[in-house]
């Protein structure tokens, strides 16, 4: 039997309650009753005699020391109360220990101060909270802070922005350990979206007079995509849909999402042609005309893009898939025939 992913949520005294939520949420929760592989999650301390105190009275108490950083797949580092907080030493030269392993980093919000006192960003992209981004280019200028993003990746090390944004980490890192639908069955459970795209501009934006009228109409129009994905669907089409030019419709999409109207329906034919390829085994043309992407070639293109795989290597990597591959439950929208270009 392959053993369990292995999971190291880094403890010392400053860490945010909220993050150790997070991660424990993600990764120490038992749903193997709902297909998702058990995780051994340990909370790694230079102590682990000592409960660690959190804010709001809570304490959480290490069940591992640092050595077991050499046997993690994942080391997770929470984000801080003070993020100014100096982490011990024996921790930092753990992570250093651990990132000379290969062994895969990830900080949420306010832990990408944690590795850039361990030097771990010296010299790569890194992103934090909105509000922490001058803090850490203050206190860290070898850092290149990226201002704009939910979470990025520079050699093997992940960095998320502000406190939800530490899920769409976790559960992105679960998606490309396990697939796609292992994590939207961990994402449903917990009740909140398998991803986000788009970055934090969407969530500093100043709201317009108009905002809730927008955004409802605008849920509509991705409601509306997510049902016909396997059709042509053009930006025109769904500016018209949501009763707006399509600069304008560009414009409030971009505002409310982050992303453009394009790339969140690319994005979401990826995430569809992964739960195909997981659940199913229809043929790649099948594949390909179901998620809308109109051809297997250009599935294969954003595959690589936004994967750094092909499709037949995920479903090689990731497939569950039953005896065949005409269950409804598996097709985005309708299964009419007809090649489906992409909206440009």
């Amino acid at each position: 039997m392959k053993p369990a992913y292995r999971v190291a949520l880094v403890a010392f005294p400053g860490i945010r309650a909220f993050d150790v939520s997070v991660i424990t949420e993600v990764w120490g929760a038992d749903r193997t009753d709902r297909g998702v592989p058990a995780f051994d999650l340990r909370r790694v301390s230079a102590d682990i005699t000592t409960p660690i105190p959190m804010r709001g009275g809570l304490a959480l108490l290490p069940d591992r020391p640092l050595g077991w950083l050499a046997r993690a797949d994942l080391v997770l580092v929470p984000g801080l109360d003070d993020h100014l907080t100096p982490a011990p030493a024996p921790v930092l030269d753990a992570l250093r220990r651990a990132h000379a392993r290969g062994t895969t980093l990830a900080a949420l919000c306010g832990g990408a101060f944690t590795l850039a006192q361990a030097g771990l960003l010296d010299g790569r992209r890194a992103i934090t909270h909105w509000h922490l981004v001058d803090l850490l280019r203050t206190h860290h200028p070898r850092v290149t802070v990226v201002p704009d993003a939910l979470f990025i990746e520079d050699a093997n090390i992940w960095t998320a922005a502000g406190t939800a944004a530490g899920i769409d980490l976790c559960l992105h890192l679960v998606r490309r350990s396990h697939g796609a639908e292992t994590a939207a069955a961990i994402a449903r459970s917990m009740v909140t979206a398998p991803f986000r795209t788009g970055g934090q501009a969407q969530f500093i934006e100043h709201p317009t007079p108009h905002a809730d009228r927008d955004a409802d109409a605008l849920a509509a129009v991705r409601e509306h995509a997510l049902r016909h994905l396997h059709e042509p669907l053009t930006v025109a089409g769904l500016a018209a849909h949501a009763g707006m030019s399509p600069r304008s419709f560009a414009r409030h999409f971009a505002a409310a999402t982050g992303t453009t109207p394009l790339r969140w329906l690319l994005d979401q034919r990826v995430a569809a042609a992964q739960k195909l390829l997981e659940r199913t085994d229809l043929p790649m043309p099948e594949v390909a005309r179901r998620a809308g992407f109109g051809s297997e070639v250009t599935m294969r293109q954003h595959f690589a893009a936004r994967l750094a795989t092909s499709p037949r290597a995920y479903r090689a990597a990731f497939s569950a898939a039953p005896a065949t591959g005409s269950a409804a439950d598996s097709t985005p929208g309708s299964t009419s025939g007809g090649s489906s270009p992409i909206a440009r």
